[in-house]
């Protein structure tokens, strides 16, 4: 496609996205304030997931696929004792159970297992379609069906603090990787139950949250001024 094609508006924004909006509602938003009628995201953050959302713009959409297959870096926290229905803090509270004593080392050591290959099964509260039907609509009505266990790759997995009941970490993954199923299963390992209780995508693939304009100083600009934000299509293209 010839340099000329492409405008300024063909690329990526890199967003630090607050907690509250859905991905979706993030996308839909930027398409209506700034009038830009092709608008995609490069990899769902929860709603309550704040940090790095790369958004595609224009015919930079078409390089969706190829930016969302890349590895992601988050930090959060998890708190143990505490089991939900999402294994997150959306969810219902489903079992308490006292924590029993841990230390950094240990937490450490048991993080330590998830590392490397991993088959994980996708939680019931999940945008994962089974038939064509979201999972979390069944969890809605109380459904629980099988789910097919998908291979994913944890790079990396560690603890830096434990103040009981909260754990603070960083792990580091392939794309479609559940985070708060690594919680879930780290609270059966302790015996008392755990689910994750905030998170941040600090990275996706070369991009980092440190590049990114927060979304409330997003709607302060005009389509001009959004410009110089934009990651360029050719820029995008050799990613």
């Amino acid at each position: 496609m010839p340099l000329q094609e492409f405008s300024a508006l063909d690329g990526a924004l890199l967003i630090d996205k607050p907690a509250g909006p859905t991905s979706h509602d993030v996308v839909d938003a930027i398409r209506r304030h700034f009038g830009i009628k092709k608008v995609g995201h490069c990899g769902t953050l929860d709603p309550n997931a704040t940090g790095l959302l790369v958004i595609v713009l224009g015919r930079a959409t078409k390089l969706s696929e190829k930016l969302m297959s890349s590895d992601k870096v988050y930090e959060g926290s998890i708190k143990f004792g505490e089991s939900t229905n999402s294994y997150d803090a959306d969810g219902e509270l489903v079992a308490s159970l006292p924590v029993p004593p841990l230390t950094l080392d240990q937490l450490n050591e048991a993080a330590a297992e998830f590392v490397g290959d991993l088959m994980q099964t996708p939680p019931m509260v999940s945008a994962v379609k089974q038939h064509g039907v979201p999972l979390y609509k069944l969890a809605r009505k109380n459904i629980e069906v099988e789910r097919e266990p998908r291979l994913v790759h944890i790079y990396n997995f560690r603890f830096s603090a434990y103040s009981e009941p909260l754990g603070q970490f960083r792990l580091a993954c392939t794309k479609g990787t559940y985070v708060r199923a690594i919680a879930h299963e780290l609270g059966q390992k302790f015996g008392c139950g755990a689910h994750l209780a905030t998170l941040r995508r600090v990275s996706a693939g070369s991009f980092n949250v440190a590049q990114a304009i927060p979304l409330p100083e997003l709607w302060k600009l005009t389509p001009r001024e959004l410009e110089k934000y934009v990651v360029p299509f050719l820029s995008l293209a050799r990613v």
